[in-house]
């Protein structure tokens, strides 16, 4: 589905990934782990066409990608939830809903789409004309979530989606993430907490300084000494 091969992507003057390479294939849940600053963030917004790389190629469904404009690849199939939520504080939770639809035709799709993300996120339907800068942050999270989904996608980007939030929410959202993953979308999901992310991931690659060093199934990874002593607490 997603092929990324020996690509390096430089952030300014920041060499910010180093001959990355990996693949998503349909229908999987991957996760990327790393320290923060390690070049995972970067790597998402390659992918989306908010950076373009230097060298290598990016292909989604053999298509080439690498470069091309954020929005062709929206159309593409591929929706990015960004780290930090980044909502639309002053338009209600539905306005925010319909923006993701913003380049959909099919009226009586969207319409279906939106009851199925009020029925993943009931908490969005009870405060679906509240203004959503008044949401907490994992009623945020949710709506990002939420908004990336009217798009349709058929590969979902998430960045750090358990950021600042407590660990019941945390739950609930990777549970989510499960549930939207079985309903047919596939996830590359960017997290820190390397627990939760192993815990639901089909396979996974470790990120350091802008280079894949590890990568193997979940199981693998879970235990792998390295993987446990440098993210998963020595345990």
């Amino acid at each position: 589905m997603l092929k990324v091969n020996n690509i390096d992507v430089f952030y300014g003057n920041i060499h910010a990934l180093k001959g990355v390479s990996l693949e998503v294939n349909e229908g999987e849940i991957v996760t990327l782990i790393g320290a923060n600053g390690a070049g995972k963030s970067t790597l998402l917004k390659t992918l989306s066409g908010l950076l373009k790389p230097k060298n290598g190629e990016i292909t989604y469904q053999t298509k080439q990608i690498g470069g091309k404009q954020a929005q062709m690849i929206v159309k593409s199939g591929i929706s990015h939830v960004p780290e930090g939520r980044r909502v639309f504080a002053n338009m209600s939770v539905e306005e925010n809903l319909e923006l993701g639809a913003y380049l959909r035709k099919d009226r009586e799709g969207i319409k279906k789409d939106l009851e199925n993300v009020f029925e993943l996120f009931p908490r969005l339907y009870e405060r679906r004309k509240q203004q959503s800068g008044t949401l907490s942050g994992g009623e945020q999270q949710m709506l990002a979530m939420g908004r990336a989904l009217m798009a349709k996608p058929k590969l979902l980007l998430l960045d750090e989606p358990s950021m600042g939030l407590a660990p019941l929410i945390v739950k609930q959202i990777f549970e989510i993430i499960k549930m939207v993953n079985s309903q047919g979308t596939t996830v590359l999901l960017v997290e820190q907490n390397a627990n939760m992310a192993l815990s639901i991931a089909n396979r996974a690659y470790v990120i350091e300084t802008g280079k894949i060093v590890l990568s193997g199934t979940a199981k693998e990874l879970q235990e792998s000494e390295k993987v446990k002593e440098a993210y998963l607490g020595g345990v």
